[in-house]
């Protein structure tokens, strides 16, 4: 039997940022798979938008700020399951 890896999804420090970070929008659902280097989510910035890609391949396990929520460098925003 497998072990599952779990894989953070994290905010970047974003340099220029101008202020409040916040989640725009997940490109995939809870159950969906992903592909390391693939596009997850957008973070919205007063001067810009910028995209987090997935650090593994695996299954996007888990949702931990929704479209619109507040964010700061550091957060982990969701979790990759790796089997």
């Amino acid at each position: 039997m497998s072990e599952t890896v779990v894989a953070e999804i994290k905010v970047p420090t974003i340099a220029d940022a101008g202020g409040k970070l916040s989640i725009g929008r997940w490109f995939k659902r809870v159950g969906d798979p992903v592909t390391i280097g693939e596009p997850l989510v957008e973070i919205d910035t007063d001067n810009l938008t910028h995209e987090i890609q997935a650090p593994a391949t695996g299954i996007l396990s888990k949702v931990l700020v929704k479209d619109g929520g507040s964010v700061e460098p550091g957060t982990v925003v969701g979790t990759i399951d790796q089997v």
